[in-house]
């Protein structure tokens, strides 16, 4: 690449950067680490390819500072985990909007052919969900109970079996990106047309709101945080086929830091859940005003705090 198309290419990035160091700007070390890689990156292959430049005599300069400052704050602070969940892991995640966008395409993809599937092949919905559970359904379904799944474990056991699953889940979704995010493609489509196939199921018996009221009670905060887990394999995925002006190892290695950020903000979600299905699901009873508000709810959450919440601080003057 000639120099002046490099120095085009960057000028933004370097003179962001410099706005930092000079005018002191409020951000986390992790973010000020991330600029300082980056430039050490273009300052490494300004030495191969413009040795003696102005451009290597300026991004030396730059480097130099940015590596004083990062080690001057480099000091945690005491509310560093509050201000990872406040500030520093939302502020971070507004640039993955568009990879989370693909992640929830894709799983209406494999939602809309497994519901598609199951109402075009007879055998297809027992292909995925076992025939084991599908007899156990249709037999809760003629005791008129057709839910009575979610009512036989005892409350705790089934709280941290579930959540421990859809941990592991979102670990599986994100650990398979490095396959180039075809690994986390698989891995939404194996969940994603077996909700599909679930919910075509229950549609067929005539029970598609009994089932819907029921299993979105815990299921809205459960499917989305396996899309944002989907969304973490995608970073990873991308970090290795399109590494911009890293190298392609600082890039995986950014991306794999971005992305166990993201599923580590699931925990808590995945949490919620599990304590949803273990102890609220199973009480079908509930009337559907009360099933409602805490469907809509939890999608209330999930929509702040994944987009809305983002998009509004990295708007903030500060962050501009």
């Amino acid at each position: 690449m000639r120099e002046a198309a490099f120095v085009k290419q960057n000028k933004d990035k370097w003179l962001k950067f410099e706005s930092v160091l000079v005018n002191n700007a409020q951000i986390t070390p992790d973010e000020l680490s991330n600029l300082y890689i980056e430039i050490t990156d273009h300052l490494s292959y300004a030495h191969t390819f413009y040795p003696n430049s102005q451009t290597l005599n300026y991004l030396n300069g730059l480097a130099s500072n940015a590596h004083q400052k990062i080690y001057k704050t480099k000091k945690e602070k005491k509310n560093r985990l509050y201000s990872f969940w406040v500030k520093e892991f939302p502020l971070e995640f507004y640039h993955y909007q568009k990879h989370l966008l693909i992640a929830f395409l894709i799983s209406v993809l494999f939602t809309t052919i497994g519901v598609y599937s199951s109402a075009t092949d007879g055998a297809f919905v027992r292909s995925i969900l076992g025939d084991r559970y599908v007899n156990m359904t249709l037999e809760n379904i003629a005791n008129d109970d057709p839910m009575a799944v979610y009512k036989k474990m005892e409350e705790t056991n089934m709280f941290i079996g579930i959540t421990i699953n859809n941990i592991r889940v979102a670990l599986n979704c994100f650990i398979l990106g490095v396959m180039f995010g075809i690994g986390t493609v698989y891995m939404l489509m194996q969940n994603f047309i077996m909700l599909g196939s679930f919910q075509y199921f229950f549609y067929e018996k005539g029970l598609l709101w009994e089932s819907a009221r029921t299993i979105w009670i815990h299921g809205t905060i459960e499917i989305s945080v396996i899309i944002i887990a989907g969304c973490a394999g995608l970073v990873v995925g991308n970090s290795i086929l399109f590494p911009k002006t890293f190298t392609r190892l600082t890039s995986f290695i950014r991306g794999i830091k971005a992305g166990l950020k993201i599923v580590i903000s699931t925990i808590p979600f995945f949490i919620v859940a599990g304590f949803l299905e273990g102890f609220v699901t199973r009480h079908t009873e509930m009337p559907d005003w009360l099933v409602i508000t805490i469907i809509a709810g939890s999608l209330a959450l999930i929509l702040f705090y994944y987009v809305i919440y983002p998009k509004r601080l990295y708007n903030r003057p500060e962050n501009e």
